[in-house]
């Protein structure tokens, strides 16, 4: 191999090691995030969201995760879904001023919740659901800040508040976007049961119907065709004698 060659393919190589590093560096901080999942519900509605928290470091675990409910928007009802392996501790506060709902007045929202106690592996990701609502009709999102702990005392902070128009900040905070409420759906998805099933038990009827004149009309048009041949065989005899005599 001549040395120019030698020098084309060890520059080829350099550069291929610098590419890959750079995606890499550009790969662990997008994956590495606390997000939430889904990442936007209705206004107005109780829904079901995940806090999704992966596990980007070597070498250490997660051992705990907090977050933090957005202040100014209290929540009516908020409820956790045991996660096997982790202590799940809910924390409230007073409001200065209640909340009021159908059930009555609510004087006290969850203002943070936190899940201890687990081992979350590098190079895993855990889901913390959370059914919560209902979501401000007000309001355009809403953002829950969490602190990560690694190991006993490493904490990663997600508090960042990403704004419009602005570079990602390195440590977004989680933040779930309030869309209006389909009204569409709302007549369709209130429909009682009786009334949702009986189109479909109409369209039953009329199969089965269907189905019983086809075969009615299939055992006629038999009878008929047996009939058919029947005379014919008659008839042929009736020559044959005749003929004969």
């Amino acid at each position: 191999m001549t040395t120019s060659r030698r020098r084309v393919l060890k520059r080829g190589s350099a550069i291929a090691a610098v590419a890959g590093a750079g995606v890499l560096a550009l790969a662990g901080p997008a994956f590495a995030h606390v997000t939430v999942d889904p990442t936007s519900a209705a206004k107005g509605s109780y829904s079901t969201i995940s806090f999704k928290v992966p596990n980007e470091e070597e070498g250490v675990d997660t051992t705990k995760v907090q977050v933090f409910f957005p202040a100014d928007e209290p929540l009516a009802s908020v409820e956790t879904q045991p996660v096997a392996g982790w202590t799940t501790t809910v924390t409230k506060v007073k409001l200065a001023k209640p909340l009021t709902t159908d059930d009555g007045q609510v004087t006290e929202a969850v203002s943070s919740i936190t899940w201890s106690g687990g081992h979350l592996a590098p190079g895993q990701f855990q889901q913390f659901p959370v059914s919560m609502g209902p979501l401000p009709a007000n309001a355009g999102s809403l953002t829950f800040k969490a602190l990560q702990t690694y190991g006993k005392n490493q904490i990663v902070r997600w508090i960042d508040i990403a704004r419009p128009g602005a570079a990602e900040p390195a440590h977004p905070a989680p933040t779930l976007t309030l869309t209006a409420a389909d009204a569409a759906s709302g007549p369709a998805s209130s429909a009682s049961p009786a009334a949702a099933t009986a189109p479909a038990q109409a369209s039953a009827a009329a199969g089965k119907g269907g189905d019983t004149t086809a075969r009615v009309l299939g055992v006629v048009g038999i009878v008929l065709g047996a009939a058919g041949v029947g005379y014919g065989v008659l008839a042929g005899r009736r020559r044959s004698g005749g003929t004969a005599a």
